[in-house]
């Protein structure tokens, strides 16, 4: 799942950040409010942990925002307010959840997986390359009506270079695909993802090519 983190308290970011990283989620963090309006405006993530007491732009302001836009996405408020009016005020805003600071990592992981389970469905979207299929929806990857069961990480950057359709896609790019936007991650591990993905593609005909300096891009191999 790729998650928005809006918190302006660093320290506490990257700790949620890391968490969520380890469960294998992507994030991306930031840390002002009207920054964070202006990134959510064309981001696509799953869901989004908003802070309420943000420079910039007070969480629920950004919250009402994203609503009054048609926005639906699941959002988690934080908050060191533990008065039931105040959640009350949050809920009404239109977040689906809340989590009063202090709380403990492993809480914030269950009610993002409760957020998950109550996502809708959406419709089937198949996105095709050569024998290649991948549901956007459900982010599984298949050859024929065969899955491939392929680690998360990998299949993150497999759908960065999907998406491009053939086009270059930079190191960087897949890199902030597959753990988020400003993460404290070496570019090299890209390309450790991209050498397995060459393994597991070559049987179907799809090769990764590397163009030094600009990236990589998904090819069939010649007959």
């Amino acid at each position: 799942m790729r998650i928005t983190l809006v918190e302006d308290n660093i320290s506490l970011a990257k700790g949620i950040a890391y968490r969520l990283q380890d469960a294998g989620h992507a994030v991306d963090m930031l840390h002002n409010g009207q920054e964070a309006a202006l990134f959510l405006k064309d981001d696509t993530s799953d869901l989004i942990i908003l802070d309420i007491n943000l420079p910039g732009m007070d969480g629920l302001e950004l919250l009402k925002d994203l609503r009054s836009r048609g926005d639906m996405r699941p959002v988690i408020l934080l908050t060191a307010r533990a008065e039931t009016e105040d959640r009350v005020i949050g809920l009404d805003a239109g977040a689906d959840d809340y989590l009063i600071k202090p709380f403990e990592a492993a809480e914030l992981e269950a009610r993002v997986r409760a957020l998950s389970r109550r996502r809708v469905t959406p419709q089937r979207q198949l996105q095709t390359f050569g024998p290649l299929s991948m549901d956007v929806g459900s982010r599984q990857l298949f050859a024929g009506d065969v899955e491939l069961d392929l680690p998360r990480r990998e299949l993150s950057v497999f759908e960065g270079l999907l998406a491009a359709n053939g086009r270059l896609v930079s190191k960087s790019a897949l890199l902030d695909h597959a753990y988020g936007v400003g993460t404290d991650v070496e570019d090299t591990v890209v390309e450790v993802y991209i050498s397995r993905l060459r393994r597991r593609l070559k049987p179907f005909g799809v090769e990764i090519k590397t163009q030094r300096g600009l990236g990589y891009q998904l090819q069939i191999e010649p007959a």
